[in-house]
This record gives C-alpha cells, sequence and structure tokens, in this order.
C-alpha cells in the first residue's frame, strides 16, 4: 500500500485528526450499552465527558472482559498483570502489531488509553487485543448495469449508481463491508483478499479446484489498482477504554464487471448473507461503514445523495 495516498486522504478529510470538533463523530457506537452480546451497562458518558483532557474526577467505569476472550484463544492477549505477559505497546511486538495507525497512545496504570476518550468501560470487551485491534476493510465495487450492459443512472442526479459487495453480519444482524481482523504477521492485504474469499464467496467450503479457480479471479481483482478509502480509528460498539477497533478500508473497483462476473458470491464464514447493494447514503451499516462507501462514491463519481450540496460546503 502506498502510504502517500493514504496520508494526503486523510488530510483532505479531519475526520482521520482528533480534535475536539470530531469526538462526537467518533464515540457514538462506541458509548453503545448494553454492550454487545452481553448483559453488561456502560457508565454513561456524556458528551462532553468525552475527550481524556477534560477532568472528571467522579468518573467510574464498568470492568469487563468477555469470557470468550479470558479463556485464552489464539487471537487474544493474557490479562495485563499475569507472569510473563510484557506486552511492547506502541511498536510492533514480535508478530503482534501494537502501533495505532493514528500515532502514539497514552499507557495509564499498565494499560493503553483509548486515543479518542472514555467509554464507560475498561477491560477489552470483546477485543482480543489490549490497546488496537486491527482489521481491514475490502470495498468491492462494480458499476450497476441493465440488460444489455449500459450504465445505469440515477434519475435525479444523472450520476452512475456504483454497487459494493455486502454481508449481512451474523452477530448483529447488520449489513456490512466484508472484512476481518488482520492475523498476526499477516500483511493488510493478504488480509483483505482472505476475508472476502471467506465471507462474500465461502472459500473454506469450495473444493481444492474450485479454491485455485477463485483465488486466480481474486488475485485478478486485488492486484489492479485500489485506493485506501480510510486508516484509522474506528468508532465501533465494542471498544473500550484499554481496547479499540482500527482499520484500513481499500476500494478495489471492477471497470467492466467482468472479473466479479467470475465470482459468484456466496456467504461464508461470519456473514448470514451476502449480495451486491445499490450506494446512496440511504445505507445503514454497521460501525463506521456507510462513511467508508460515502469516501468510495465520492472518489468514484458515483451517486451518493438527491440533496444537492450547499456551495458552502462543496
Amino acid at each position: 500500500f502506498s502510504n502517500s495516498s493514504a496520508n494526503c486522504w486523510s488530510h483532505l478529510h479531519p475526520v482521520n485528526m482528533f480534535n475536539g470538533y470530531n469526538v462526537k463523530l467518533y464515540h457514538s457506537k462506541a458509548l453503545t450499552t448494553p454492550y454487545p452480546g452481553s448483559r453488561v451497562e456502560r457508565s454513561q458518558v456524556p458528551e462532553d465527558k468525552v475527550g481524556w483532557l477534560i477532568e472528571w474526577k467522579d468518573y467510574n467505569p464498568v470492568e469487563y472482559t468477555a469470557v470468550s476472550v479470558l479463556a485464552g484463544p489464539s487471537w487474544a492477549d493474557p490479562q495485563i498483570h499475569d507472569k510473563g505477559f510484557s506486552p511492547k505497546f506502541n511498536e510492533r511486538d514480535g508478530e503482534v502489531e501494537r502501533k495505532s495507525l493514528n500515532g502514539l497512545y497514552v499507557i495509564e496504570d499498565g494499560r493503553p488509553r483509548n486515543p479518542v476518550g472514555r467509554t464507560g468501560l475498561t477491560g477489552r470487551g470483546l477485543l482480543g487485543r489490549w490497546g488496537p485491534n486491527h482489521a481491514a476493510d475490502p470495498v468491492v465495487t462494480r458499476w450497476k448495469r441493465d440488460s444489455s450492459g449500459n450504465k445505469i443512472a440515477h434519475p435525479v442526479t444523472g450520476k452512475n449508481i456504483l454497487q459494493f459487495v455486502a454481508i449481512k453480519r451474523r452477530d448483529c444482524g447488520e449489513w456490512a463491508i466484508p472484512g476481518g481482523m488482520v492475523d498476526p504477521g499477516e500483511k493488510i492485504s493478504a488480509t483483505l483478499k482472505r476475508e472476502f474469499g471467506e465471507e462474500a464467496l465461502n472459500s473454506l467450503q469450495k473444493s481444492p479446484e474450485e479454491k485455485a479457480e477463485l483465488e486466480k479471479q481474486l488475485h485478478k481483482l486485488f492486484s489492479q489498482e485500489h485506493f485506501v478509502v480510510y486508516r484509522g480509528y474506528v468508532d465501533d460498539p465494542r471498544n473500550t477504554d484499554n481496547a479499540w477497533m482500527e482499520t484500513e478500508a481499500v476500494n478495489y473497483h471492477d471497470e467492466t464487471g467482468e472479473t466479479m462476473d467470475n465470482l459468484p458470491l456466496e456467504a461464508g464464514d461470519d456473514a448470514g448473507r451476502v449480495k451486491w447493494v445499490d450506494i446512496s447514503e440511504k445505507l445503514k451499516l454497521y460501525a463506521s461503514h456507510s462513511y467508508f462507501i460515502k469516501l468510495v462514491a465520492e472518489k468514484q463519481g458515483a451517486h451518493w445523495s438527491e440533496d444537492p450540496i450547499p456551495e458552502c460546503c462543496e
């Protein structure tokens, strides 16, 4: 991945920079209560007390780490004070990437502190790693076409309609980009391809011959020019004061649609369903996914909103 494109993009979009104005945008889903998959209620955090710079002596968050994490699966860290566990925060720690895409984070009492602010919950919740938990989100797009293969434009805006591959998440029933967690030592580009194959093409259930054919088509799609949509912190319902989600969202656009014609969509792994979805502002998606999709539509010059943009904000 070329960092230069990602960096210039983050300058264009102040959402990737922490300042007082954007805290609200960041922490709405990260204040979800009860915490996903549990009956644990977060301590309430008023909007004006999210930022750590605001003094709040009475802040009394609830401590919670899910049983599935405490059971010590391979993808999870031990508890912070366990013997022999001395994580190297803010750097690469063996195979585990503990650097944040948003720069250095504070360590307080041996625990990493959520860079965006308070969430009303300490511990790790459902997340395996203390500090950043890295994911990758492949946004695979094509143009919507009629039966003759012509691009379909939106009747109001006249812009062509873009479609992306969406999955319906089994855990919460929301539609989402088919992404997933980066394995220790894995390159982000490999995660993007693997997760798309597993969730949108059901690659894990294929025969060796089918897998080889899928691999060929996936390689074609994922080796072409792509565009880094977003790199950084994600406002996610699983986030806590000590563990949070970060992602790299990357757009792979199939201009002619031919590559994806050879890749039959089939839900697998964590997906309940998978389908091509028309992109517009009416989409309600998981976590920050609607925002990523909007950036892709802008980049491709595709239809997004029927409302004209006021001139001040062009």
